[in-house]
């Protein structure tokens, strides 16, 4: 069973505390009928600005993101988009 939009925030916001935003999109209903879907998994999008991703590359910061949710996949999360920024790359 897929976690709901505000329970998925709540981890991520409390995994990057201070962080500018977190903001989470529930894309599930685009994969009906998707592999991943028919377990009741879900495919999110998520956008965190964190001073965190700070000198950190994209992997680095992926990495970081899946740490926040790695109990929960693939049984509750098939699919995960992330735009992880500093406040610096937000801005420009």
């Amino acid at each position: 069973m897929r976690p709901d939009v505000e329970t998925l925030r709540a981890r991520l916001a409390g995994h990057f505390p201070g962080a500018a935003a977190v903001e989470v999109q529930d894309d599930s209903h685009l994969h009906a009928g998707h592999a991943g879907a028919a377990g009741g998994a879900g495919h999110f999008r998520v956008r965190i600005i964190s001073e965190r991703f700070a000198g950190l590359g994209t992997v680095a910061r992926h990495r970081l993101v899946y740490d926040a949710v790695h109990d929960w996949m693939p049984q509750r999360i098939h699919a995960l988009v992330i735009e992880a920024r500093t406040p610096a790359e937000a801005s420009a």
